[in-house]
């Protein structure tokens, strides 16, 4: 039996778009340890593609900025599956492409929007699927390493993933009044993913963040995978309303030693 004990548990993940996403290298650590994943992709587009990337699988249509769709979904897969052991829920965005990159020019639009997809869609989803989790089921999202530092390109998103955090905890109390369900967080370093391409200087932190890792070298995704993947197994049954931060130590490094004398022997100009 393996450490995890995943087989033939089933999974719902959230936010497979391409061989890029976390949730792909999720869903995949997930598979090789032999348990049923069903998918979840915004659009047919995406259906088609991610059908032809992973043939053969359950994948089903449904945009988590409506509450409609989600509850559908649920129905679907309640018809299909006695009972859902997990979710994961990869899901995150912001309309970079008319952000100004200046945090107090954000819209309420943009930023509720960002708010409605990445945060307040894992509440529609938990609430969804509560009939279908098993009493000691576990759901799993995708956050980031730190919400307080303030980078100008992440922007608007950071907030929202404050919230998100926030939502973990909240959820995990909630759920605790009728289930052992379990709700964590995997709080991630940068990673190379498409979604990431669409940020604004995200190539130049990507590289900064590369020096700052103790390791000096940045995260693979497969890294966070087999977190996300622990913490929906039995073996992490003790850990709830936690965010585990998966960072290859950059947040203790800030001052490395490197980084220090890169900066005072080339300051910048002007600076």
């Amino acid at each position: 039996m393996s450490f995890l004990n995943l087989a033939n548990k089933v999974v719902v993940v959230f936010g497979v778009a391409n061989k890029r996403s976390v949730a792909y290298h999720v869903a995949r650590v997930l598979e090789a340890e032999s348990a049923k994943v069903i998918y979840s992709v915004q659009t047919p587009a995406l259906r088609e593609s991610v059908g032809a990337l992973l043939p053969d699988r359950e994948v089903h249509v449904c945009d988590v900025q409506d509450a409609r769709q989600i509850a559908a979904l649920a129905a679907v897969v309640r018809k299909q599956h006695a009972r859902i052991d997990g979710l994961v829920h990869s899901v995150a965005y912001a309309d970079y492409e008319n952000y100004t990159g200046v945090f107090h020019e954000v819209t309420p639009e943009q930023f509720l929007q960002s708010m409605r997809i990445s945060c307040c869609s894992l509440i529609e989803i938990a609430r969804a699927f509560k009939e279908l989790l098993h009493e000691r089921a576990a759901v799993v999202t995708i956050s980031i390493s730190t919400t307080r530092m303030a980078v100008e390109s992440y922007g608007y998103m950071a907030p929202v993933k404050a919230a998100l955090d926030s939502t973990v905890v909240h959820l995990a109390k909630s759920f605790s009044k009728f289930s052992q369900v379990r709700f964590n967080a995997v709080c991630a370093g940068l990673l190379k993913t498409s979604a990431s391409a669409g940020i604004p200087g995200y190539v130049d932190n990507y590289l900064f963040a590369e020096r700052a890792t103790l390791r000096k070298r940045n995260l693979d995704t497969e890294e966070v995978a087999h977190v996300a993947a622990f913490l929906l197994s039995e073996r992490a049954s003790g850990i709830n309303a936690q965010g585990i931060v998966v960072d290859a130590g950059m947040g203790c490094n800030y001052f490395d030693e490197g980084i220090v004398k890169a900066v005072v022997e080339h300051p910048a100009e002007g600076a």
